[in-house]
Formats: structure tokens, sequence, C-alpha cells
């Protein structure tokens, strides 16, 4: 295991076993976070090929390829306990553990978290959980990314603060989304339509968006909001405001089955937040409670089961791979 195996360990749980290399836990908590999670084990395999191209990148590329050394999202990590909150198959992670930070992964599809770390010979913890209730002690982290992941399919009410109470005192959160304007110009009367040029959707009271299958069925739930209710939602979460990049598409960009190119060419439609964690606050209250099972499971050994305490209700599951 890493040495941020510490950073796995709720308050009250008991540490993971030392021999531990990688892992995952299992969590559950809301209805989106369940549609979502059935709606990506699904189409998992849809992304294991463009997961092992991003894996191989050296040089991390964001929105529609634009490459890092352009947008400077990341600070300089090594040495830094760094968490990702929506990993899918967990390449930003690769990234950031080749550039010297201890990185723990999370996401809330357990297909998506393709093993490709013995392929490209990198081990770091995965952890099979959704954001809006991580599995972490408070001020476990000194930097925390999400793109697109946590920042659009979890509610931003609920990760946001949670982001804000396992990093550290001048921790860092990046983010990089969908913008909101590119969620105004989506047709409301067919979810597979791409963006057009004109507003179909109100900007106020922005929240939360159902795509739908063609039997009428909820596919996805994802979440926007509008500029000055995440401006407000940061900064009551702890979080000052460093940054907001509104990225435009380079010329040669990458292709988008739902924004064309021309259309992120005229208008962003991604934007990547910096926000550092104010020094002077004090941590956000946990909204962990109650008691759970904690279970450790080992090739050739006896199940052991012990009691934390994390999430009322919740049950976490750590899964050990040779």
């Amino acid at each position: 295991m890493t040495s941020s195996i510490h950073s796995l360990t709720a308050l009250g749980s008991p540490e993971p076993p030392e021999n531990a290399r990688t892992g995952v836990w299992w969590g559950m908590s809301d209805h989106h976070v369940l549609v979502n999670r059935a709606s990506w084990d699904e189409d998992a395999p849809n992304w294991v090929e463009r997961g092992r191209e991003a894996w191989a990148q050296e040089e991390p590329v964001w929105a529609r390829g634009n490459p890092e050394s352009e947008l400077h999202l990341l600070p300089d990590v090594a040495g830094l306990d760094a968490v990702e909150l929506g990993c899918g198959t967990a390449y930003v992670s690769a990234w950031l553990m080749r550039r010297g930070a201890r990185v723990v992964s999370l996401d809330n599809s357990s297909n998506q978290l393709a093993r490709f770390q013995a392929e490209f010979g990198l081990s770091f913890p995965l952890v099979h959980a959704d954001a809006e209730h991580a599995p972490f002690a408070d001020e476990s982290f000194d930097f925390a990314i999400s793109q697109y992941g946590a920042a659009i399919w979890c509610d931003p009410y609920r990760w946001i603060p949670e982001a804000s109470r396992i990093l550290r005192p001048g921790g860092r959160l990046v983010f990089e989304m969908g913008s909101p304007l590119v969620m105004l110009c989506y047709p409301t009367d067919d979810d597979d339509a791409p963006a057009d040029s004109q507003l179909h959707r109100d900007y106020f009271g922005m929240h939360r968006f159902e795509w739908h299958r063609s039997d009428g069925t909820v596919e996805d739930i994802e979440f926007r909001l509008g500029h000055g209710d995440m401006i407000r939602l940061l900064l009551s979460s702890g979080f000052e405001i460093e940054d907001l990049i509104e990225i435009q598409a380079p010329l040669d960009g990458t292709d988008h089955p739902y924004i064309p190119l021309d259309w992120a060419r005229r208008w962003p439609s991604a934007e990547a937040w910096k926000v550092p964690r104010d020094r002077a606050r004090s941590v956000v209250a946990s909204t962990l409670r109650g008691r759970c099972q904690f279970i450790y499971v080992e090739e050739g050994q006896e199940t052991r089961r012990r009691s934390c305490t994390l999430g009322g209700g919740c049950s976490w599951f750590w899964e050990l791979f040779p």
C-alpha cells in the first residue's frame, strides 16, 4: 500500500492491513448516486480504451484536448496526499502519482475502476464510494481533484462541503466540469441532441438535470449551478476562489457527441475552478455519523469483521487485490 494509506481511515475506523497494496471500498447514499452508478457500470466497457490512452499520456490533458502546459490547473503536487473524486479509470490519479503525489482514487462505479495499475507499473488505493459521503477522516488530504466525475455527477451542495471536510487547511481543490452555458443549450425535447446556439433552459435555479432513455426511464442524473450560486457555495464551504478558467476548445480539439467543436470554439463548453481551502476557517462539520460494518477480506485468510464510526446506516467493504 502507498504511504498515504492512513488517509483511508475514517474517524474511529480500524487501520487497513499493512500488507495491502491497493483496494476498493463500497458505499451507498441517494437515488441519483444509485442511478448514476448503474449507468456507469453498464457503460464502463466503452471507456476502457479511452482510459488506457489517457493513462499512457505523459502530460495531463483537459477539456477538449487542452494541455496542462496551457491551462496550468495543477500545482506542484510532489509529496502531497491527494485524492481524486470520481476517478473513472483513474488516469488523472496516474498523472498525479507520476508528479510525486501520494494518491487515493474514489469512484461511484466499481466497473469504472479498471485496473491499469499493473499494466503501467503504478499502485495506489482505489475506493468504491460516492464523493458525497467520502470514507475519509477530516483533514486527510492536501489536494483534491475532480475532472468531471464528482464535479457533475454528484450534488454540489453535498460533495463540495465534503471535499472541504477532507482537505487540510491550506489544501486545494481543482475541478473541471461542463459549463452552465452548455447545459442551457441542450434541447429539451431530445436528450440525444447536441448543444446548439439557442437557450433552451432556465439559468436561474439550475441544479439537477435528468437524461432519459428512449423508453422514458432515467439514465443519468447530472448537476450544474450558475456561477453566482457556485461562488456562494464555495465560499460558504470554506474555500477561497483563486481562478475560474472558461476553456476554449483548441482548433484540433477532440470529438464530443453532444458538443460540436465549432460550438466549443465560440463558447465555453468546459470550465475549471481552482479553489484553496481557507487556512483560518475551522473544518466543516463531518456528516459521517452512526456505526457501520468494516470488513477485511484477504486471500487465504479468514474474513475479519469490525465496527467503526462512519456513515449512518451505511456499510463499507474493503477488498484487497493481489
